[in-house]
């Protein structure tokens, strides 16, 4: 008999931290490309371009920090005026060190499924557009 495949949770947030830490042990800039469009995230517009946002998330950059299990969320300064940002992990496509580029593309992931959503079994419904493959770059 087959034995059922134990659930896991995500390793994303787990990679998250471990990367920004690993980063910051080494002097660098941590910056987080995010998908700007994904469900729940909240940048100011301004920060947004091709769909997408850079952002620097070194502790001299920002305040309140939190790289939890759902979201990366802080406080930062955007032309001078301090917004709250946060991108839930599902959204976060890269983690790299600005001066070198070097980090992790994080594999596209999907938003867990409400349990209604879940108990509803519609699987006839429309799936949302694959958007293409994330490309990280260096942003000077």
């Amino acid at each position: 008999m087959n034995k059922p495949t134990p659930s896991m949770t995500s390793n994303r947030p787990y990679l998250i931290r471990a990367i920004h830490e690993w980063i910051e042990d080494n002097g660098m800039t941590p910056h987080l490309l995010v998908d700007a469009g994904a469900p729940g995230v909240q940048v100011p517009p301004q920060a947004i371009k091709d769909g997408q946002v850079v952002l620097n998330i070194a502790a001299r950059a920002v305040a309140r920090l939190e790289l939890g299990n759902e979201a990366v969320s802080f406080m930062a300064r955007f032309s001078g005026v301090s917004h709250p940002v946060m991108a839930p992990i599902t959204a976060v496509m890269a983690i790299y060190a600005q001066e070198t580029g070097q980090g992790m593309m994080l594999p596209r992931e999907e938003a867990p499924a409400s349990d209604e959503a879940a108990a509803d079994g519609d699987d006839d419904a429309p799936k949302p557009p694959q958007l293409k493959r994330p490309q990280l770059r260096i942003v000077k």
